[in-house]
């Protein structure tokens, strides 16, 4: 049987394309699996800030056209490039055991956090991250990053910044993690909700594909990153505001989900870092956020013009 993998044209992309080939392949010897490349809005524009040209839709819309047209059977995304809001006739069809969560730090100098001098200048085209890093050293310059994995280090290493930050699962699968100088922990830097999982998307009518995919999925890894990814959703859903959230089966209550999220003034001046526990993913991640707003997060969301 011939199955049909749409993918952008990264390294990153066909890394975790063919890995997913590979596991799928595994369990059923009788697949054909084939990619197809697809070079998206957000490869081709590589010159602004994301929030500037319009968020994370630009890695997924054309992909997404593939499957709604039946030229692919599906597509591998890092989930936290995926719209919280599924696109009409498309779903999630498996989301396999996350990698590392975590951000980390690449300096050509071996720059860790603490050790940056005073102004240091940090790359990242993220708010999230960039609310974050100035709510810990409020002296840095940060500058925007564009570019797929190899081009950010290249420029890091060329000395165009003291120190870039990425997420650390990409490297692990580029085969890239000693370049990392630190790795953040998350207590300092909460990740984006979902960051170091993939997601297997498909047709939503299309139940052989759904059929073949169920053996890759990861019952605990869903339940995280909906709860993640609900805490988004609740808030807005868009790259507007800076907002963090990680979920991880508790370690002092059995059978039970923990959740952390954080929003963020852009400039780091102002945070609420929440936390909680639930049963229902989609549950907690609506009562953390409603958490949120009590507190008064709703005035950061109508600055950054997402309520």
């Amino acid at each position: 049987m011939r199955f049909v993998f749409a993918t952008r044209p990264s390294a990153l992309a066909r890394v975790q394309t063919q890995a997913v080939m590979r596991a799928l392949q595994k369990m059923h010897p009788h697949l054909a699996c084939e990619e197809k490349v697809i070079t998206t809005q957000g490869d081709r524009i590589l010159d602004k800030p994301l929030p500037e040209i319009g968020g994370k839709g630009l890695f997924t819309q054309e992909l997404e056209r593939e499957l709604a047209d039946g030229a692919a059977h599906c597509a591998v995304h890092s989930l936290k490039d995926l719209p919280v809001e599924n696109t009409p006739g498309l779903t999630l069809g498996c989301i396999p055991a996350r990698a590392d969560a975590r951000d980390g730090i690449v300096s050509v100098k071996g720059y860790q956090l603490a050790s940056l001098p005073h102004g240091a200048r940090v790359g990242t085209s993220s708010l999230r991250r960039a609310a974050q890093l100035l709510a810990l050293r409020p002296d840095l310059t940060l500058l925007p990053l564009r570019g797929n994995v190899d081009t950010r280090i290249r420029k890091a290493m060329e000395g165009q910044y003291d120190a870039i930050v990425l997420a650390g699962a990409g490297l692990m699968r580029l085969g890239l993690q000693d370049q990392l100088s630190e790795w953040l922990p998350l207590e300092l830097m909460l990740p984006a909700p979902g960051q170091g999982a993939l997601a297997v998307q498909c047709r939503a009518d299309d139940q052989n594909t759904l059929d073949l995919l169920a053996a890759l999925e990861d019952s605990l890894t869903r339940q995280a990153v909906t709860a993640e990814r609900q805490f988004l959703l609740e808030l807005g859903g868009g790259c507007s505001a800076p907002v963090a959230a990680y979920a991880s089966p508790s370690r002092e209550q059995a059978g039970m989900l923990h959740l952390r999220g954080r929003l963020l003034s852009t400039d780091g001046r102002t945070m609420w870092t929440l936390q909680g526990y639930g049963t229902d993913a989609l549950q907690l991640g609506r009562a953390l956020a409603r958490q949120a707003l009590v507190q008064g997060a709703g005035e950061i969301l109508s600055l950054a013009g997402v309520r």
